[in-house]
């Protein structure tokens, strides 16, 4: 019982993270609304990718060493502060995507592993997300945890990213939806590069003990 009430808080603590507005949660949007659904479902799998890793590296103790390195996390920082900045700046040049009555899907796409990699980059190279695994995992986890519940509380926070994000791609690229939002789409995604640069220049003046 004690472990399944340990899995139930890791669960609701990663809900309550993945629908807070952040990074991933932009980027998801960004590649749903510029592209397709399938981008924007590639997009959360990179993001549930990236989540599988800090998850890995926190269990075996490496996200202590980096939160306490003022150096290598200045490093982190300032890369996922320049990653998303670009993404950024590339949503802000974007331009009407033409459709037709036929076909309202974007006349642009980029490849899966291209989504994949914007999601799992965006997820990996930010800092916060180190000290957020970090400090849940040091509350949950005990020396005398199993490894296989170990793994079962950094899978969870994996998949709860993925299917939320996934969801997100999958209901703003609705066809209904997308039909009414294309005509508009490059504002909105004018509007979440801004907002992606916004969070990179936060990131790129975080302190640790943020």
């Amino acid at each position: 019982m004690a472990f399944f009430s340990a899995w139930l808080t890791v669960f609701a603590i990663s809900l309550v993270a993945v629908v807070t507005p952040g990074p991933d949660f932009a980027l998801t949007l960004r590649n749903s609304l510029a592209y397709s659904r399938r981008a924007g479902v590639y997009t959360a799998v990179g993001v549930g990718a990236g989540n599988l890793v800090h998850a890995t590296y926190s269990l075996i103790g490496i996200g202590a060493v980096i939160s306490k390195s003022i150096l290598l996390f200045n490093i982190l920082k300032w890369v996922g502060a320049a990653y998303l900045i670009y993404i950024g700046l590339k949503s802000l040049a974007s331009r009407r995507i033409a459709s037709t009555a036929e076909n309202f899907e974007p006349q642009r796409n980029i490849e899966q592993w291209t989504a994949f990699r914007i999601g799992f980059l965006g997820n990996l190279l930010n800092p916060k997300a180190t000290l957020f695994f970090l400090a849940l995992f040091t509350q949950i986890v005990q020396p005398t945890t199993p490894i296989l519940m170990q793994a079962i509380y950094g899978m969870t926070v994996a998949v709860v990213a993925l299917l939320w994000f996934a969801l997100v791609a999958v209901i703003i690229s609705q066809r209904t939806l997308k039909r009414h939002i294309l005509s508009f789409s490059h504002w909105l995604e004018r509007l979440t590069g801004a907002a992606l640069i916004s969070l990179g220049l936060r990131l790129a003046v975080a302190e640790v003990s943020d």
